[in-house]
């Protein structure tokens, strides 16, 4: 499942990073693995795991008072993970590669769209953002 959102009011690095540690718990806790895309006005996120479990959280990230404009932009049956054992991971942005290079490493075992998807997102992007799985 794949969505986009805009950040409703201003997130911080420090408020993300806390988003990140609390999400990396219930993620590992769910069984669930994916890769987010953050640049301190949108949330592109793929998350994959068990149907039963999916859909209750993006109903919760929907329903988050810190999204805004909540799109579905894809929900299918994979038949195997493409993110395998990512519960999130973070990059703040400062390396020397730029965003679109460092998804396309990234993301380079995964389907082709939904690595397009997120290189086409990341040439949008400016300086400071910030990519995470």
């Amino acid at each position: 499942m794949t969505y986009i959102s805009s950040v409703r009011g201003n997130i911080t690095i420090e408020e993300c990073n806390a988003i990140l540690a609390k999400s990396r718990i219930n993620n590992r806790r769910l069984d669930v693995s994916g890769v987010l895309l953050f640049n301190s006005k949108r949330f592109l996120q793929a998350l994959e795991g068990e149907e039963h479990v999916i859909k209750p959280l993006f109903e919760k990230i929907s329903a988050d008072p810190r999204h805004a404009a909540v799109v579905m932009l894809n929900h299918r049956a994979i038949e195997a993970r493409q993110f395998g054992s990512w519960a999130m991971a973070f990059d703040d942005g400062s390396g020397k590669a730029d965003l679109r290079e460092r998804i396309g490493r990234l993301l380079a075992d995964t389907d082709p769209s939904t690595r397009a998807l997120f290189e086409t997102t990341a040439t949008l992007h400016r300086p400071g953002q910030s990519v995470a799985r």
